[in-house]
């Protein structure tokens, strides 16, 4: 198959061009590379810089693809309260272009990379596609905003569409910014230098940490499953993860047990999350196959970053 991945050389676009052109797939990456790494993609994916608004850019790029990822997006919850105008531009805007240069190019299905992040605070875990979403912050209301453009843009242009809630991504080569950081390389970057973890609230907040390599194999089953149409997927490894037990967690990875230090007035986001991975179990035959203790070990082992200081 010939594919389109917009935002393919961030990290989950990365590790999924490479994966499909292993597998003997054609594959093009857009990327403005605003957070991305065009150096890590495989020497046969053919790259593109470009903006995801650039309709034109997106034409030319979609002549002869059968299915398009759409992963490009700007992606911290945190920053987002900084700039909601810039994550409406990206995340709403560049859903809105891929869509429109789609119908035009006759492109036949998009699988978007959403985010469990659209549930934000909820009564009963785990989260699962029935419940009515929540959005807490400008990036969580951009990717419910995405997936409501699929829906009826899908519906109404005789597109195929999947909308998947990816869960807390992590894994080697993840984009590390100095400003709002993913908490996974963080936490293992201070770790490894002997500098204080910084923790917001108590720690007893949870999240659903799911590995790199589970992420891929739901998306590339997205690409080509039946029954998948119009359909919202959750894609988490299943499991409830506090702070305190991930800290606990990294420590055990190391070899050394680590003190957090806590910032109990700042804003530690939503109490709970953890995935109800069922519908992907059956839509997309999906099972997370790697345990945090496992993914924290291949990360260690894999990241240049962290392989050096951790021996």
């Amino acid at each position: 198959m010939r594919f389109l991945v917009t935002g393919g050389a961030g990290f989950i676009g990365t590790a999924l061009a490479n994966r499909l052109v292993q597998a003997g797939h054609e594959v093009r990456v857009l990327d403005d590379l605003s957070a991305g790494d065009p150096t890590r993609l495989h020497p046969e994916v053919s790259f593109t810089r470009g903006d995801v608004n650039d309709i034109p850019r997106l034409w030319t790029l979609l002549q002869g693809v059968e299915c398009v990822y759409h992963l490009a997006a700007r992606v911290s919850v945190s920053e987002s309260m900084l700039y909601p105008r810039d994550y409406n531009t990206v995340n709403v805007g560049g859903t809105v272009a891929v869509l429109e240069a789609m119908r035009d190019a006759g492109v036949r299905r998009v699988v978007l990379s959403s985010s469990g992040a659209v549930y934000g605070e909820q009564a009963q875990q785990p989260l699962h596609e029935g419940m009515l979403p929540d959005p807490r912050s400008p990036y969580a209301v951009s990717k419910l905003a995405a997936e409501g453009y699929l829906r009826v843009m899908g519906m109404r242009w005789n597109i195929e569409t999947v909308s998947l809630r990816i869960f807390n991504a992590y894994g080697p080569n993840q984009q590390l910014p100095t400003a709002h950081p993913p908490v996974i390389p963080s936490f293992l970057r201070h770790a490894l230098r002997g500098s204080s973890i910084v923790v917001n609230g108590d720690g007893a907040q949870t999240r659903d940490f799911i590995y790199i390599d589970d992420v891929i194999d739901a998306l590339v089953a997205a690409a080509t499953a039946p029954h998948v149409n119009q359909r919202v997927i959750n894609v988490g490894s299943g499991v409830e993860t506090s702070v305190n037990d991930l800290i606990a967690a990294i420590g055990a990875a190391i070899g050394k047990p680590l003190t957090p230090l806590y910032i109990r007035n700042q804003d530690r986001g939503v109490s709970r999350m953890c995935a109800d991975v069922r519908l992907a179990a059956e839509l997309l035959n999906f099972k997370p196959k790697v345990s945090l203790a496992e993914g924290l070990a291949l990360t260690l082992e894999r990241d240049p970053r962290f392989a050096l200081a951790a021996r």
